[in-house]
């Protein structure tokens, strides 16, 4: 039986993995949280904790790892097992040398940080893309050789940025692919606004949370609000700001569904995080340090769900493709006029 790596990460990520997974069961499905072969950077991960704040090391890896085990799924981390017919990356930024011998497929799982001098600098130079920092780069390395995008706003923005067009196919992006479905729900509070946080100063990013807060509650003016803090925060330092500078009475969640309390919101505050597609989505006045109207373009394709059968089919398809692998091309196999050739 053929094999596929999924390569995993965060949470959205490795369930975006396992859904795609989950519509290839006649191959053989292994998972692997993302790692690098560079000296450097695993001594980083071993002694240091400077790597904490990415999916290589830390809350991330942990959490995907558990997640992975609680789902009695294959895992070969580090890629040690197994010779695979396909690898599947949820990132780009940190791909292997030895991994690049085998068939390779990018998985969009969210935005991307903002483009910056640094990222600039960096693709200029030709340097490992991860010295940026951020995300500004994933997904346009043209390391591997397809990459699924969430709609077709996002696949003109990666060409803009260097993806190569010819590996470039509109799939829709699991999890944001069907954000209708959160309007039916059971989460009991409704007519709030709500405010998703993001994890920059886990990340090593400067904010001034403070001033953030002070600044979505004058957007809220009076009404109630409710925080949604981001998985990889430091929770009780967030509550203790919240709790200062927020209305008493405002509410704080560091876990729960928070696509329902977007549903049930009436306006949806956000800094750098995916989450404001479901608002744009589902039709809510969105606030993000992103510009809203790109947003609105980059938006991701509402399939009803089918993004995670569309890159199967794409995986499919690249595994029984017997040519070169810049012969292959990622949008006529999802047509399915390759099967007709």
């Amino acid at each position: 039986m053929q094999k596929i790596l999924f390569i995993t990460g965060s949470v959205n990520q490795t369930s975006q993995m396992h859904q795609i997974a989950t519509e290839l069961p006649d191959f053989d499905c292994w998972f692997s949280q993302l790692f690098t072969d560079n000296r450097i950077l695993n001594l980083l991960i071993k002694h240091t904790t400077l790597l904490n704040g990415t999916v290589l090391s830390g809350q991330f890896k942990t959490t995907a790892e558990k997640y992975l085990r609680q789902h009695n799924l294959q895992i070969d981390q580090g890629a040690k097992l197994n010779h695979y017919d396909l690898v599947v990356y949820c990132s780009d930024l940190v791909v292997p040398a030895r991994m690049r011998q085998f068939k390779t497929i990018w998985v969009q799982e969210g935005m991307v940080d903002k483009y910056t001098i640094m990222s600039k600098l960096v693709k200029s130079l030709g340097l490992p893309p991860f010295l940026c920092g951020n995300t500004s780069l994933n997904g346009s390395s043209n390391v591997c050789d397809v990459y699924c995008l969430a709609s077709a706003g996002y696949e003109e923005f990666f060409i803009e940025k260097g993806a190569d067009g010819k590996k470039t196919v509109v799939t829709g992006m699991p999890n944001y692919d069907n954000l209708a479905q959160f309007l039916n729900n059971d989460f009991p509070h409704h007519n709030y606004v709500m405010v998703a946080t993001t994890d920059m100063r886990e990340t090593y990013r400067f904010e001034n949370r403070p001033a953030f807060i002070k600044k979505a509650v004058q957007i809220a003016n009076g009404r109630p609000m409710l925080f949604k803090l981001h998985p990889n925060e430091i929770v009780k330092r967030a509550e203790k700001e919240i709790r200062r500078y927020a209305p008493a009475g405002t509410m704080i969640f560091s876990t729960g569904n928070t696509q329902h309390m977007i549903a049930n919101c009436s306006e949806l505050i956000t800094q750098y995080s995916t989450v404001v597609y479901t608002g744009i989505a589902l039709g809510k006045k969105v606030h993000s340090w992103f510009n809203l109207e790109q947003l609105k373009k980059l938006s991701p394709l509402q399939n009803g769900g089918s993004s995670a059968k569309n890159i199967a089919e794409i995986c499919r398809e690249y595994i029984n493709h017997t040519g070169h692998k810049k012969d292959f091309d990622p949008k006529r196999a999802l047509t399915g006029q390759l099967s007709e050739i």
